[in-house]
């Protein structure tokens, strides 16, 4: 190859010239070849599914991509050259692409150096690349480029005030979802919100201020995702996640209630029965609402005795 370690063709002209900086992300595609004779196509993202995306700035193994794609303007199609010095990354790079295209169990996850030196990549042209590094040619097509604040962050792109942030958000969305009964929805809501809380309470040590604040955050949502929950009939779910709650409240009314209702479903019906007694003690103007359920447990009870004598006196006469 020439000094110059890229070497770019422009084969469509861009749209407009965009802004670069750190924590944009882009989107493209790309065709990866050997730059031999035949022009040997090693890797296409179109038949992998789904454009490439990329965080500028964040450190992406293969850093010539983000190099090469500040080259371009939107919607253009380039070729770009590169020197092996630069690509020696990119069969580790291509391994995690195509394996994503695989079902789990064909998946091979570990690539320590004792794996890649006794069965290599997986891939018999990625070994070859790692045996003998060559010069690739990319030819990439820029999709899209959304500034920092222009798209949702992943998790791992958060700083931690970000993510706190995010958890009345992501509270006030999952009720939207409940209230439009879009449970799966609103569980999902619900659950990344609570992600946020873990990872951030993992930061603190237990018992302080601030991990007692981050606890008290989680209760509102370990209730509604109990109640999606038993929406959905999850309910052995619904009674870990009241149990939560209550091992902090142990007379939290709407914890007690949830999981009463769990046990009925769950078909534990002496803890069911023992979770509504504690309710009416703790605010008698349930009772009559809790009498209804206690009324319907009871007559759960009796169905499946009845059951029960009649599966007993089956198997007696056979």
């Amino acid at each position: 190859m020439s000094e110059t370690p890229i070497q770019k063709k422009v084969l469509y002209a861009g749209k407009k010239q965009v802004e670069f900086k750190p924590g944009c992300k882009v989107a493209f595609h790309f065709i990866t070849k050997l730059t031999d004779d035949a022009g040997t196509v090693i890797d296409d993202s179109r038949k992998m599914g789904k454009p490439m995306e990329l965080v500028l700035g964040k450190k992406f193994k293969l850093e010539v991509w983000e190099t090469i794609v500040q080259l371009m303007s939107l919607n253009e199609v380039a070729s770009f050259t590169v020197d092996k010095s630069l690509v020696l990354p990119y069969p580790f790079v291509a391994k995690t692409l195509r394996d994503m295209e695989k079902p789990a169990k064909e998946k091979k996850h570990h690539c320590c150096g004792v794996t890649l030196q006794n069965e290599g990549l997986g891939y018999d042209d990625l070994n070859k690349l790692i045996k003998d590094p060559c010069d690739l040619e990319f030819i990439i097509e820029l999709l899209k480029v959304e500034a920092p604040d222009e798209y949702k962050k992943e998790s791992w792109q958060m700083s931690e005030n970000e993510k706190l942030d995010q958890v009345p958000k992501l509270r006030e969305e999952g009720n939207k979802h409940y209230k439009e009964q879009k449970y799966d929805a609103a569980c999902e809501s619900y659950s990344i919100a609570l992600g946020f809380i873990e990872q951030l309470m993992l930061k603190e040590k237990p018992r302080d201020t601030e991990w007692l604040e981050l606890q008290e955050l989680k209760m509102p949502l370990l209730l509604n995702l109990s109640q999606c929950k038993l929406k959905q009939g999850d309910f052995y779910t619904v009674i870990e996640h009241c149990s939560t709650v209550l091992s902090v409240h142990p007379d939290n009314e709407k914890a007690l209630f949830r999981r009463a209702k769990a046990h009925m479903g769950a078909w534990n019906p002496s803890e069911a029965r023992s979770d509504f007694e504690k309710l009416v003690k703790l605010n008698p103007k349930l009772e009559k609402s809790v009498s209804q359920e206690l009324a319907l447990l009871e007559d759960m009870v009796r169905q499946k005795n009845v059951e029960d004598r009649e599966k007993l006196a089956g198997k007696m006469f056979n």
